[in-house]
């Protein structure tokens, strides 16, 4: 029994209205509760009463929180893309085969220029992506590149094409930390919808990567909903759901949540529902309220003055100066970037802010390095 079989027999749509139901003794409840908190709870959160009249209340919640478990530390991210060669065809995506341009690999000669590139920006956790190609990006591909990326890696994590429990255990003794696997939409219609061909048309299979992820062994699965797909508040309850069987099946495995909005990219999609920024400060909140542990990422999809507000009131992982095409360190502008960067200053202008905001940038994985408040 995998979560995919659990979810699969709700309604989701029915989040809508449990959302929407939610009232003051519902959102007071969720504030006041120590945990766990349940899926209830973090609808009432997530409420447009909570945001109306609750918000100050839930963001000094959530900055006490953060700080009591993870002191002042802020992680400090970039990724590095492998290839943008993509076989699904995804409408919201840039790298979708859909779209016409120049696509490459790097080689093991540009990754290990790439790596040099990102040692001098002072980087020691490295997130690889890759579009989703397993003739030309799988496994063969992976167990080539993991050494040359390792020793630049205090942490390694990757975000690539799903994988079976096999293929992660062998990655685990390259040297791979980390995973994440984001389900995009957890609302089949959509689903099926804007994956229109390519391996990722199997919902399934996609969604039970964190279990496989888990059964393997990996120290940390990152999950998430692409914000704008569909009905946010329906994705982000089923992702509740998701954290809390994970914590059920695999307590050994430390888990993040991530919010990518959807951002312009080559294709033209349109967000279904946006999400404003209230409501992903909002979003932010409730998810530290409802999960204490939760690693809570944060990119530069969003702006300089944005981030800037919202990294204390709960986020612990950044990433700062991240290309989003293949060879964008060395040689930046050769490739097409999947999304465009919205935040474009520099690691140490993201550093400088985060210090004054009372925050200290760490350059490697701060799961065993958390300072007190």
């Amino acid at each position: 029994m995998s979560f995919y079989d659990e979810i699969s027999k709700l309604d989701l749509d029915k989040f809508k209205d449990v959302v929407e139901s939610r009232t003051d003794a519902d959102v007071e409840r969720a504030l006041s509760k120590t945990s766990p908190l349940d899926v209830e709870d973090f609808a009432a959160l997530i409420s447009d009463n909570a945001r109306k009249h609750y918000l100050k209340d839930m963001v000094m919640t959530s900055m006490q929180l953060t700080r009591k478990r993870f002191g002042r530390t802020v992680n400090m991210y970039v990724p590095l893309y492998l290839t943008n060669l993509c076989t699904n065809k995804c409408a919201y995506c840039g790298f979708s085969a859909m779209n016409k341009f120049a696509r490459t690999v790097l080689t093991m000669d540009e990754i290990k220029e790439e790596c040099e590139a990102i040692a001098k920006l002072g980087f020691q956790n490295i997130l690889l992506v890759t579009g989703e190609s397993e003739r030309r990006g799988g496994m063969d591909y992976f167990r080539q590149v993991l050494p040359i990326v390792k020793p630049y890696a205090a942490y390694l994590q990757m975000e690539v094409q799903p994988l079976d429990t096999e293929d992660y255990a062998e990655l685990k003794t390259l040297g791979l930390d980390a995973v994440s696997v984001y389900q995009e939409t957890y609302h089949p219609a959509t689903y099926k919808a804007v994956h229109l061909a390519g391996k990722k048309m199997d919902m399934r299979y996609r969604m039970e990567t964190p279990d496989r992820l888990g059964q393997a062994g990996i120290d940390k699965v990152g999950i998430g909903a692409l914000l704008g797909l569909y009905d946010w508040r329906v994705d982000c309850c089923a992702l509740a759901l998701h954290v809390l069987y994970m914590r059920q099946h695999y307590w050994k495995t430390r888990l993040s949540v991530s919010f990518p909005r959807l951002r312009p990219a080559a294709g033209g999609y349109e967000p279904h529902m946006p999400v404003s920024d209230a409501q992903l400060v909002q979003l932010i909140a409730a998810w530290r309220i409802f999960d204490h542990e939760l690693d809570l990422t944060i990119s530069t999809r969003e702006s300089a003055q944005f981030r800037d507000m919202i990294i204390p009131y709960g986020i612990t992982a950044v990433s700062a100066q991240s290309s989003t095409e293949p060879g964008g360190y060395a040689h930046k502008g050769k490739y097409l970037e999947q999304w465009h960067v919205n935040d474009d200053r520099t690691v140490e202008q993201v550093v400088k802010a985060l210090e004054l905001n009372g925050l200290q940038a760490v350059f490697h994985d701060a799961s065993t390095t958390y300072l007190a408040s």
